[in-house]
């Protein structure tokens, strides 16, 4: 197979997308030999919309560890290359639902399945996530929701400052959002799990909190939903050494309604950086407990 190489401004040599103007393009490109690390992806956004015609709208999420990495593999043995696939397996948590939708990168609801992010998160190659196995631990624990709708927002490797309104990836999440809602449905939850790539830098680090809150209160207001529930996921991993001051930033979110769920701790995959099938269904089901838990 013939490889291409471009060279092109990269944001990060622990990074193969590159955010132009119109979104976001995927890179295919040789690292320095002077920087053996391999190129990884992480970072994503969910919404889950309760909807009432069709579905219930539920969350959303923002970042490639909600976008969903459980099963992918990197089959490339050279450092600094990727060549990844999803290896296909669909636990039973992750099974679809008759009664499970998500919105489709072309904004129509269809019947959910893994991967929930395959035409969202186009430039990564996604697998398992928290999404399904969420939803589906929302309904068996609470059959009376009915039909849960998942709108998938998820970008990787993006920092907080690339979700400033105005931006490509703001605005694409606001609209699919308010088009979730079109048929009568109704907005319940954001899950948020981003971060990992705000810790590279000290700056960044100890901007995190303001910036986020920031953007929660950017997202009630654009929404009209200024008590919107906001279920933050504490990161587990980071691309930089300040992973601590990002998490203590997470957990001291003060914006109200909002419910935190932390990472730390579950199973990552020998990439280091993103949660593997079982972690991501056991993310899940925590996201599913928090969503379900009285404010």
């Amino acid at each position: 197979m013939k490889e291409e190489f471009i060279l092109l401004k990269v944001s990060s040599l622990l990074s193969n997308e590159v955010d132009f103007e119109r979104g976001w393009k995927k890179l295919n490109y040789r690292l320095p030999t002077v920087c053996p690390s391999p190129i990884v992806k992480t970072d994503a956004i969910y919404w889950m919309v309760d909807e009432k015609h069709p579905a219930n709208d539920g969350p959303v999420t923002c970042q490639s560890n909600i976008s969903g990495r459980g099963g992918v593999i990197n089959h490339s043995l050279r450092p600094g290359f990727v060549n990844e696939s999803w290896d296909g397996v669909i636990p039973r948590e992750c099974e679809s639902n008759p009664s499970i939708l998500r919105l489709s990168g072309g904004l129509k609801w269809v019947e959910a399945h893994e991967p929930l992010h395959k035409d969202i998160d186009v430039n990564n190659t996604c697998g398992i996530g928290p999404g399904m196995p969420f939803a589906n631990t929302v309904l068996k624990k609470d059959p009376s929701i009915g039909v849960i709708g998942l709108v998938p927002c998820a970008v990787g490797g993006t920092s907080i400052t690339e979700w400033a309104p105005g931006g490509f990836l703001y605005k694409n999440m606001i609209k699919r959002t308010k088009a979730a809602t079109r048929g009568g449905g109704k907005i319940r939850a954001l899950l948020w799990f981003q971060g990992e790539s705000d810790a590279k830098t000290l700056e960044d680090a100890k901007m995190y909190k303001v910036r986020l809150e920031r953007f929660f209160k950017n997202v009630r207001h654009d929404l009209e939903l200024p008590n919107l529930t906001v279920i933050q996921v504490g990161i587990a991993t980071a691309l930089g050494p300040y992973m601590e001051l990002v998490r203590e930033a997470q957990r001291e979110i003060n914006i109200g309604n909002l419910k935190y769920v932390d990472a730390k701790g579950l199973q990552i995959g020998p990439d280091y950086t993103h949660l593997t099938t079982a972690a991501q269904i056991q993310l899940g089901q925590m996201l599913a407990d928090a969503f379900l838990r009285p404010n």
